[in-house]
């Protein structure tokens, strides 16, 4: 029995060792090695993910103290991410610019909490340009904010890029979906 065993793994050594020399071996363990610190780079499917904690103790500051009922305060509940001038206190609403002001066809997002619901929802946070800065209703919430090498979670960018003008008005605060 060994020497089947013996023979068969004799006979894949020598094939491995007629198909590959000392320079191609070494040619793959340079590959690898140059390419392993790009691999925590690659999408991960978060599938498997475990669900966010939205008890009272796993929310953030921000989610403890959000409210449903004034879009004009900056703790209303979507604006978990945003900052700049509400377009809700500019002429416009919380999911719409103002008069002569275009919306970026950018955003950055967030998922914030309704705290009548307790489920999440994703937010795309939308700047409003091409018109003089709001200045009222001034926010800067950064609930979950990330470095700015993920902009499209930062919220520290002008996103007014694929306007007319890079000129800020103010920001909405568009509902997207529930997050999963």
């Amino acid at each position: 029995m060994n020497t089947k065993i013996d023979a068969i793994g004799e006979r894949m050594l020598r094939r491995f060792a007629g198909a590959t020399s000392r320079r191609s071996m070494l040619t793959k363990l340079g590959v690898a090695l140059v390419a392993a610190p790009a691999f925590p780079l690659l999408p991960v499917s978060r599938a498997d993910a475990q669900k966010p904690d939205r008890s009272v103790e796993g929310k953030t500051a921000f989610a403890r103290t959000a409210q449903t009922k004034d879009d004009t305060k900056c703790d209303y509940w979507r604006y978990c991410a945003i900052d700049g001038s509400l377009c809700s206190c500019c002429g416009g609403a919380i999911n719409a610019c103002p008069a002569g002001a275009q919306p970026s066809p950018v955003s950055w997002v967030g998922t914030c909490i309704n705290p009548d619901q307790g489920k999440a929802y994703l937010i795309a946070y939308r700047d409003c340009c091409g018109k003089p800065a709001c200045g009222q209703c001034n926010c800067d919430n950064t609930d979950r904010a990330t470095q700015l090498y993920v902009p499209q979670l930062n919220n520290n960018v002008i996103w007014c890029f694929g306007t007319t003008s890079m000129e800020y008005h103010c920001s909405t605060a568009v509902l997207v979906g529930a997050a999963q």
